[in-house]
């Protein structure tokens, strides 16, 4: 894929951010340059005052090691609280649970809910189902908890990005099927649900060519699946648009690039749920790459912070 030629689509206000990003080759010799990453943002001063931060060990799925999670509350907040259980990204591979604590203090304050991120455990090391069953033992803990939590269990919801967005996904229709735990929505920013991009016959001519390109792609589902991409038999819990039946999910919010990797497999998922009866609030970004909201500033990084926060809004609202 040529990115000289595909540059010239990308939002201007998002170049910089783009030259930041040196074209690179996911191997697993890179994971551990790669996972020790500092996040991008720093926490300001007043989401500090606002905010408490709680780090919890948790009990694990059977069998498994504990599990840590990260909860945020507004400071001074009354009432049961609604609670959003973020699951970070990071192609499956990388990425903490502390590495959104810039954008969950304020969102706590802001919205006055509770946010639980769960450290999952991360492939290759711990292929699926590890991971997705850590996000289930972290929901699972969440509604077993939610007096001494102070949370409303009638509004507890999914939150995720990339890969993070691919495991709320799959913890969505896993909750559905086991029946325990109801979700009040899934909120999914560029999910990353379809090992089998990896290989079609006819792959978008300007999708991919930034960021997470398609070697990285199939790098990381290659990691979590412990084998090739693409294959006959993939769970639906692992890669969520190989589900068959979707209906009984609940509200989803899917948002992406139009230069995203993942365009096409989210707006195919968007109009599977859409079939199956599901609400999804669906937004496409011109102009925007993956992981474009690395740059706040930019104009189009601001109206995709401004949907997600309002439609957040409305899902974590008493019904």
């Amino acid at each position: 894929m040529d990115r000289a030629a595909n540059r010239d689509l990308v939002d201007p206000e998002l170049l910089p951010l783009l030259d930041s990003f040196p074209a690179f080759e996911l191997t697993e010799a890179l994971l551990p340059l790669m996972r020790m990453r500092a996040t991008r943002f720093q926490v300001r001063p007043e989401d500090l005052a606002r905010t408490s931060l709680e780090r919890r060990t948790i009990p694990g799925p059977a069998g498994a090691p504990e599990v840590g999670v990260l909860v945020y509350r507004p400071k001074d907040a009354a009432g049961p609280l609604p609670c959003i259980l973020h699951i970070h990204g990071g192609g499956y591979v990388a990425g903490a649970a502390a590495d959104n604590e810039a954008v969950h203090r304020p969102l706590a304050a802001d919205l006055a809910c509770c946010i639980v991120s769960v450290e999952y455990r991360l492939a290759p090391e711990t292929p699926f189902p590890g991971p997705l069953e850590d996000c289930y033992a972290a929901l699972a803990w969440i509604f077993a908890s939610t007096e001494t939590l102070g949370v409303d269990r009638t509004r507890v919801g999914l939150m995720g990005e990339s890969a993070g967005g691919g495991l709320a996904a799959g913890l969505a229709l896993l909750a559905r099927d086991r029946g325990d735990y109801p979700l009040a929505f899934q909120h999914l920013i560029y999910p990353m649900i379809d090992d089998r991009t990896c290989v079609s016959p006819d792959p978008h001519p300007y999708a991919g060519a930034f960021v997470w390109t398609p070697q990285a792609n199939a790098f990381g589902w290659r990691a979590l699946l412990g084998h090739e991409p693409g294959a006959e038999g993939v769970s639906p819990y692992a890669a969520a648009a190989r589900a068959t039946d979707v209906s009984g999910l609940p509200p989803t919010f899917i948002a992406t690039g139009a230069l995203d990797l993942f365009l096409e497999e989210d707006l195919a998922y968007a109009q599977q749920l859409l079939r199956a009866g599901v609400p999804v609030e669906l937004h496409v970004y011109p102009g925007a790459f993956h992981g474009f909201q690395w740059a706040p500033e930019a104009s189009v990084s601001q109206t995709a912070a401004r949907d997600s926060r309002a439609a957040l809004a409305r899902a974590l609202a008493p019904a």
